[in-house]
């Protein structure tokens, strides 16, 4: 791979990221030992934000891959595509991370089909082998080269889970949401919002997260924090941004959104 090739993977400014434990230093002993790394919690509460992080504070490539229930193990690994010159191979976002020594980052893992998935098993123990069985190449991964995953085990069923035979190849982390007053803290430091403001912004992200399993599925993430707050530092009024970026989007139950929009009057009347 050229160096140009890796600049497109390369992240040149620090994302903002407020650690919540020790995160930062365990991941740092992970890819110390190029351990493949699992990152699980619910949506929105910062996951792909620290592995973004993480790559820029270790000054390696990444390359991330949205995952969804069409994707094949081809669009992982890659595949031959017709030009005008006959046929040619297009390595897919696994073989390039593998190849040029980037983390490569499969995000919501457990959207893709479980036949997809195993094609990372070889990637993920002692071999660090990737075989593209279609090129009958065989492709020892680059030393710098690391996996990580994610997915969102609130959504998960007995039909959408990892096995435990690719569980059991990762090292893992917990996430959920941040602190309250962490939260409030990245809430001001992402947006410019004033503090007291960014507080009452999270205490009705945690009123909404108390509805759990009790009539919401998930409740108001992070990022739906930061949009409301971006709004509201342009000039939108506080019930209009909370109401567009943190009810409207979570639930079309009536019952609930009353609840929630009452809770918003409260904070902000």
């Amino acid at each position: 791979m050229s160096q140009v090739d890796i600049a497109q993977y390369t992240i040149n400014e620090e994302p903002f990221y407020e650690a919540q434990d020790r995160e930062i230093e365990l991941y740092e002993a992970a890819y110390k030992q190029r351990l493949p790394v699992m990152v699980k919690g619910p949506t929105g509460c910062g996951k792909s934000r620290f592995i973004e992080y993480m790559a820029w504070k270790l000054g390696k490539p990444l390359i991330t891959v949205a995952c969804n229930e069409d994707m094949t193990a081809s669009d992982l690994v890659g595949r031959y595509l017709l030009d005008a010159d006959g046929t040619r191979w297009l390595d897919g976002p696994l073989t390039v991370a593998a190849r040029m020594g980037a983390i490569c980052y499969l995000d919501e893992i457990v959207e893709a089909r479980q036949d997809t998935t195993v094609v990372i098993h070889p990637l993920t123990d002692h071999r660090r082998t990737l075989p593209l069985d279609k090129k009958g190449e065989l492709i020892q991964a680059h030393p710098d080269f690391q996996l990580v995953i994610s997915y969102n085990p609130g959504y998960q069923n007995l039909m959408k889970d990892l096995k435990q035979s690719t569980k059991q190849r990762f090292v893992a982390f917990d996430f959920d949401y941040a602190a309250e007053s962490i939260e409030t803290e990245i809430l001001a430091k992402e947006t410019g919002l004033d503090t007291a403001t960014a507080a009452k912004l999270v205490n009705i992200g945690i009123t909404a997260r108390n509805l759990k399993g009790h009539g919401l599925d998930e409740g108001i993430s992070t990022r739906l924090l930061v949009y409301a707050a971006s709004l509201i530092k342009d000039g939108i009024n506080p019930q209009d941004a909370c109401r567009m970026a943190l009810v409207r989007p979570i639930t079309d139950d009536a019952d609930i959104r009353s609840t929630l929009d009452h809770a918003i009057d409260q904070i902000f009347g």
